[in-house]
């Protein structure tokens, strides 16, 4: 097949486990791949070379959103589309097929492409729950879009024109063992707990350009401040409910159980345990919440 007209931009810190399968994925389509590496000390970089992809080292500036958009205003990109890919994620063959019938015939105003996803755990391809019907921006044209400036759940926002959506999915298939999954969603807790927190006493300002968001990620944007409304560990419980016996998470077996376990329930009340720790130690009081979560969670708002 020839090559389509897309940089795949990935950005990296030890990536071995996941890189070589992206790698794969994306070579023999895509016209440019640009690795964003963090000083890995692995052999990410060692992989990349094997593949012939180009490597540009760039410190960690604190999140996702701002190493991505560090890449959009500094690296050569030469193609007219860019998609952002994580290195666990790869696109299905049927979604390469679709980009290469239809991204040609795009209308000009047309800045970006919602694209469905698909995820992967323990080995099962999730056909249930909540993962069923989630949709991003991932791929769009250079220079009509950024990352929006979150802790977390960061989103592409387009700069102008208009969206379509694609039928065919990429899969997030992430191998790491239950223990790192464990330690990296502990991590992912503080900062989830510092937006539930925000979300709840206004600690940051308004985020603005949100109306540039797919209309699927503003409808989960409404559920979630709806939800840190909710009481403490009661919502957890109800989400874990929600999305195990509702939306027919047990159809997808053990794995399905795991996934709304850890994923929903487990995870879920850890950041209802951490924001309970921070109302204990600081009432209603902002600026002691603030300085908290710097203390404690190394987390500045």
């Amino acid at each position: 097949m020839s090559k389509l007209n897309i940089t795949v931009v990935i950005l990296t810190l030890n990536e071995e486990l996941h890189i070589e399968r992206c790698l794969k994925n994306v070579v023999s389509w895509a016209e440019q791949v640009l690795i964003i590496d963090c000083r890995s000390t692995d052999r990410t970089k060692e992989i990349c070379s094997y593949y012939g992809v180009e490597v540009i080292e760039h410190d960690w500036p604190g999140n996702q959103a701002a190493q991505f958009n560090w890449a959009l205003d500094h690296c050569d990109i030469k193609t007219e589309w860019v998609l952002r890919l994580d290195a666990d994620e790869y696109l299905t063959p049927e979604l390469i097929e679709e980009m290469e019938c239809k991204l040609p015939t795009l209308p000009e105003d047309v800045s970006a492409v919602v694209l469905p996803l698909g995820r992967v755990f323990r080995g099962k391809l999730l056909r249930h729950g909540i993962v069923n019907g989630v949709k991003m921006i991932r791929l769009f044209r250079f220079g009509k879009a950024r990352y929006e400036t979150r802790l977390m759940d960061e989103h592409l926002t387009i700069t102008e024109g208009s969206t379509v959506t694609f039928e065919n999915k990429f899969i997030d298939d992430n191998l790491i063992s239950i223990k790192d999954f464990i330690s990296k969603h502990n991590n992912y807790s503080s900062r989830e707990a510092a937006m539930l927190l925000d979300a709840e006493y206004g600690l940051t300002p308004e985020p603005v350009g949100d109306s540039d968001l797919a209309e699927e990620v503003k409808a989960k944007r409404a559920q979630k401040a709806k939800y840190a409304k909710m009481p403490l560990y009661w919502r957890s419980i109800g989400y874990f409910l929600y999305r195990y016996f509702l939306k027919l998470g047990f159809l997808d077996g053990r794995a399905g159980f795991e996934w709304d376990f850890f994923q929903g329930l487990w995870y879920r009340m850890l950041i209802d345990s951490k924001v309970s720790e921070v109302k204990r130690a600081c009432g209603d009081d902002k600026e002691k919440i603030r300085e908290y979560l710097h203390r404690v969670f190394k987390i500045d708002l």
